[in-house]
C-alpha cells in the first residue's frame, strides 16, 4: 500500500480505473436542506448522497450561517459567501493532496488564503450595474512541498482545471428552482 499526504495512491488509481471502465460509477448527487432559524440565521443539515443512483447515507453535518452586524445578524456564524470560500478552500486542499500525491510529491504543509470582493448595493437591489455576488475572489496557496517551481506549477495548473468548485466559480452552472407553498 503507497501512502502519501494520507492518500492511498493505490486506491485513487483504483477509482480511476473504476470509473473510467463504467462512468455511472463516477455520477454522485449530493444534497443539503437549509431551515432559517430567526433573524438572519439557518442551519443546514446535509447527511447523504447518491452514487451510481444508489443512496449513501453518512453522518450527519450541521452548517449554521448568519450575517456579521454591520448587515443585521448576529454574526453567531460565517455568512454564505464567507462559506463558499470555505468550500471553496476546502475543495483546493482535497485537489492539491490528491494530486500531489498520484504525482509522487509530499506535502509537508499546504494552506489557502481566500479573499473576495462584495459590494452590497447589488444584494441590496440598489444599484443594477452591481453584481449581487463576489465581483472577485482570489487565493494563494503557501506550499511546502519536495518539488520543484515547475511541479508546483504544474500541480497547481491541474487542481484548477479538475477542481469542482473551480469550474462552477468560472463557468455558469444552470440552477433550476421551484417554490412551494406550505400554509396550512
Amino acid at each position: 500500500m503507497s501512502i502519501n499526504n494520507g492518500v492511498d495512491v493505490e486506491q485513487l488509481g483504483q477509482a480511476v480505473e473504476a470509473i473510467t471502465a463504467e462512468s455511472a460509477t463516477g455520477q454522485f448527487r449530493f444534497r443539503a436542506e437549509t431551515e432559517w432559524t430567526d433573524g438572519l440565521q439557518c442551519v443546514t443539515s446535509i447527511n447523504d448522497f447518491d452514487q451510481a443512483g444508489e443512496q449513501i447515507h453518512t453522518q450527519e453535518f450541521k452548517i449554521e450561517g448568519d450575517e456579521p452586524e454591520q448587515i443585521l445578524g448576529k454574526r453567531a456564524a460565517p455568512n454564505a459567501v464567507e462559506l463558499l470560500l470555505a468550500a471553496l478552500g476546502s475543495c483546493l486542499s482535497v485537489g492539491y493532496a490528491a494530486n500531489a500525491a498520484a504525482m509522487g510529491i509530499e506535502l509537508n504543509e499546504l494552506r489557502f488564503e481566500l479573499e473576495g470582493d462584495v459590494d452590497l448595493r447589488g444584494f441590496l437591489g440598489i444599484s443594477d450595474d452591481v453584481r449581487a455576488g463576489y465581483n472577485t475572489v482570489t487565493y494563494t496557496a503557501y506550499i511546502d512541498a519536495d518539488a520543484s517551481d515547475e511541479e508546483l506549477a504544474e500541480l497547481r495548473d491541474r487542481v484548477e482545471t479538475t477542481s469542482p468548485l473551480m469550474d462552477n466559480l468560472m463557468n455558469a452552472v444552470q440552477v433550476e428552482t421551484d417554490l412551494v407553498s406550505v400554509q396550512g
